[in-house]
């Protein structure tokens, strides 16, 4: 369990971001995957994602092709959900978002040096991710790794609502940014 009834929201809120935290850090921690929901026309879109960096601001970080569908969302609509769910503590953490993207600026070209050379192919293969191909080794095409499509998506956190499952009954709070982060307990 992350947090009980009788813990106070300025707990919970400190046990929440700790997780979160975590998440970005330990490859191993169930926060490091994340599912990500944006708007695709008629129907949301989610998948998941790599948890690469959260600020102390709790800005969230997730890298990715600019090709990629998700950024076609994104540039539509920059409202976009991340949810976690942490299956040995039992909670789910839901965080509606603010999407910028960062395409060939200072900071994407500063985390781009920071990928490993056997992985840059994965932002600069010949063909967009998701067009059809006739077999599975077209998809690893690489091309001019000077021109890339690595991109930097910053997830602002507009509020967080967190889940705590329990057999005595669920918990659910939720944390707002509108002046400061502010909790509040809701009906589960």
């Amino acid at each position: 369990m992350l947090f009980s009834k009788e813990e106070t929201l300025e707990g919970i809120w400190q046990a929440v971001k700790h997780e979160l935290h975590r998440g970005a850090l330990d490859v191993k921690h169930p926060f490091h995957w994340v599912n990500l929901g944006t708007v695709s026309g008629d129907f949301p879109s989610v998948r998941t994602v790599v948890l690469r960096k959260v600020s102390e601001e709790l800005h969230f970080f997730v890298y990715t092709d600019y090709r990629s569908e998700k950024c076609s969302d994104l540039k539509s609509n920059p409202n976009a959900t991340l949810h976690f769910y942490h299956p040995k503590k039992q909670v789910q953490i839901r965080v509606k978002t603010q999407a910028k993207l960062h395409f060939q600026n200072e900071l994407a070209e500063k985390l781009w040096e920071t990928i490993p050379t056997h992985r840059r192919s994965e932002y600069s293969g010949v063909q967009t991710p998701g067009i059809p191909i006739s077999n599975p080794q077209e998809g690893w095409n690489q091309g001019d790794l000077e021109n890339h499509f690595f991109t930097v998506l910053d997830l602002e956190p507009l509020e967080i609502e967190v889940l705590q499952l329990r057999k005595e009954g669920h918990l659910r709070v939720m944390f707002s940014n509108k002046s400061g982060w502010k909790g509040t307990w809701l009906v589960p």
